[in-house]
């Protein structure tokens, strides 16, 4: 089982969301991908000055281990399982960014987050693997209203509110 790390900027996360639940809704899709994860392995949620792959970075530890952004409401615990069982992996965001990572060993991540991340990785040696509840990722409303009938029940509580 491995170790699963979800990197949440806690002051200021989803700054694209322009609208005033921006807060809820972030905190609502970590919930829902913390409860995905929690199925799989222990999880923490790691939030670290410095960005993104900092955060990663001073989190993991030796052994297998899933790196999972707190965007993908709609991601399960069987689209984890399968990101582990296919080793060195990633899964990419429509926009060229990781949404994910599997590691056989926390020692092997590299730092390599922002635009064009996912060629990054893949230059490392990690296979991409298409898992559209993983790279369906929420930075605007469009987002969300796109993958309303997939999203954690978090999430979907709150969209009402955003319709």
């Amino acid at each position: 089982m491995p170790a699963i790390v979800v990197p949440f900027r806690i002051g200021s996360a989803k700054q694209r969301l322009d609208t005033g639940l921006r807060a809820a809704l972030a905190h609502a899709m970590l919930e829902d991908v913390l409860a995905a994860c929690r199925e799989v392995g222990p999880t923490t949620v790691a939030g670290e000055p410095g960005g993104q792959g900092a955060a990663v970075a001073a989190a993991l530890r030796p052994g297998p281990a899933l790196v999972v952004n707190a965007d993908v409401p709609c991601v399960t615990p069987d689209d984890l399982r399968r990101l582990a069982a296919a080793g060195f992996a990633l899964v990419e965001a429509p926009d060229g960014t990781t949404n994910a990572l599997s590691l056989p060993d926390g020692r092997l991540f590299e730092p390599l987050y922002g635009p064009g991340s996912a060629a990054r990785f893949r230059a490392l040696g990690a296979v991409p693997v298409s898992i559209p509840n993983i790279a369906d990722d929420v930075d605007t409303l469009d987002d969300l209203h796109r993958l309303r009938n997939r999203v954690g029940s978090h999430t979907a509580a709150l969209l009402p509110v955003t319709a």
